[in-house]
């Protein structure tokens, strides 16, 4: 489905990244992991056009990602989160939903907030869709809530909610376990499954290595900007370089 080769990046003279490559295949969960600074959000930002790669590949379900902007690689079907979750805060939940709707939508913002035409049913459409999306992340009847009142885990559901409504075929997300305590990590991950069985694509950068171990088909490992492994969990959890840059701390946490 995402096929990444060979993708470089540097920051004034600072390698990010340097000739990586993987793919993610269909109805996978892929996990990105690694030190911080070893180029993971990097990654991210190339893959939805955030940034634009300096060298390298990047194609999804066929169709090359160089040259699209982010509004566009959306359209392909990718859609992702971010480390700090990103909501309007002013905004209701079912209004911060809306708007992952509406960037798929035909009509836009201007013609829906005016009930013009076809807009109006498109605008009905969308919001029992938007409902729907939070129904599947376990967040049904709490539309009306004010983003700004919601704790971290909530805002962290609802912003996946928010990129469910983009129907994206690929979801991006970045370290969505940051911050959440171990019932709300076990509970994310039990989604995260849901969500894959149900036919999504994921891939993941985390920190949290029970739960990447837990909901992960295959893993990448990233250290200062290069791949130094690539497996399965069990494989990952036993591969010498990855203990002696990532997992080796005398507690069994990662290092970060």
């Amino acid at each position: 489905m995402l096929a990444v080769r060979d993708l470089s990046m540097s920051f004034a003279g600072l390698r990010a990244l340097s000739g990586v490559s993987f793919e993610v295949r269909e109805g996978e969960v892929r996990a990105v992991i690694g030190p911080n600074g070893a180029g993971k959000t990097t990654l991210f930002n190339l893959i939805t056009g955030a940034l634009v790669p300096q060298a390298g590949e990047l194609s999804f379900a066929g169709a090359s990602l160089l040259g699209r902007g982010a509004p566009a690689i959306a359209r392909l079907g990718l859609a992702r989160t971010f480390q700090q979750a990103q909501l309007y805060r002013s905004l209701s939940v079912i209004e911060n939903v809306l708007l992952g709707c509406h960037a798929a939508g035909r009509s836009g913002l201007v013609a829906c907030g005016l009930g013009l035409g076809r807009a109006r049913a498109e605008e009905h459409a969308a919001r029992l869709w938007a409902q729907e999306c939070l129904a599947r992340v376990g967040y049904a009847g709490r539309e009306d809530r004010i983003a700004s009142e919601l704790p971290l885990g909530e805002q962290r559901y609802v912003e996946i909610a928010r990129a469910l409504a983009t129907r994206p075929r690929l979801l991006l997300l970045d370290e969505p376990a940051a911050g959440l305590n171990d019932s709300e990590t076990d509970a994310l991950a039990d989604l995260l499954l849901q969500l894959r069985q149900s036919g999504l694509s994921l891939l993941v950068i985390e920190h949290h290595m029970r739960f990447v171990m837990r909901v992960s088909d295959r893993i990448v490992v990233l250290n200062f900007g290069e791949k130094i492994a690539d497996g399965v969990p069990a494989a990952i959890r036993q591969d010498p370089a990855v203990i002696a840059a990532y997992l080796g701390n005398d507690d069994g946490t990662a290092r970060t």
